[in-house]
């Protein structure tokens, strides 16, 4: 098993909590993994971008055309990093607008749950159902549980089942 993800997303999207799941669950099913991360000028809105690399690898960092996979939380921030997927990669993308990629409107969905926040896991959940990464649902599960603190737990899951669901 191998996949290289790139997370991309503004401050305060939880790019790097999602990071954070998919790496747990390429950690409970004993995968190598490494993950990098880019905050630039997160506090004040800017992208952040984090990369994972599954399987084995030297180093953390996705060269240009290497990404097979590609889970954006701000539509804008595609042509910044459409560049890092491959040809034939996938492309998962929080929007409500029509484009490339598979698209889901997570922040509605987030916000509808009461937590803007919660695009990420939604997006998750949408990879997961389009078989897109390594790892499975209840993979995803267990690593939600896992990291979120306990308050938030039920939230967590409810918005990843929303993207597993939409």
């Amino acid at each position: 098993m191998k996949q290289q993800i790139i997370v991309s997303g503004i401050g305060g999207q939880g790019v790097l909590f999602l990071t954070r799941v998919i790496a747990q669950a390429a950690v409970d099913l004993e995968i190598d993994v490494l993950t990098s991360e880019s905050h630039g000028m997160a506090q004040r809105g800017g992208t952040v971008l984090s990369t994972i690399k599954v399987g084995d690898f030297a180093a953390p960092l996705i060269r240009t055309g290497q990404a097979d996979v590609g889970l954006l939380l701000h539509d804008a921030n595609l042509p910044v990093h459409r560049a890092l997927l491959k040809e034939g990669g996938i492309l998962l993308i929080n929007s409500d607008q029509p484009g490339e990629g598979e698209r889901i409107d997570a922040s509605t969905i987030a916000r509808d749950l009461g937590n803007n926040v919660l695009a990420n896991l939604v997006l998750l959940g949408l990879a997961v159902k389009k078989e897109s990464l390594f790892c499975r649902e209840h993979d995803c599960v267990a690593a939600i549980k896992k990291l979120a603190p306990t308050k938030y737990t039920s939230k967590n899951l409810e918005a990843f089942y929303q993207g597993v669901s939409g």
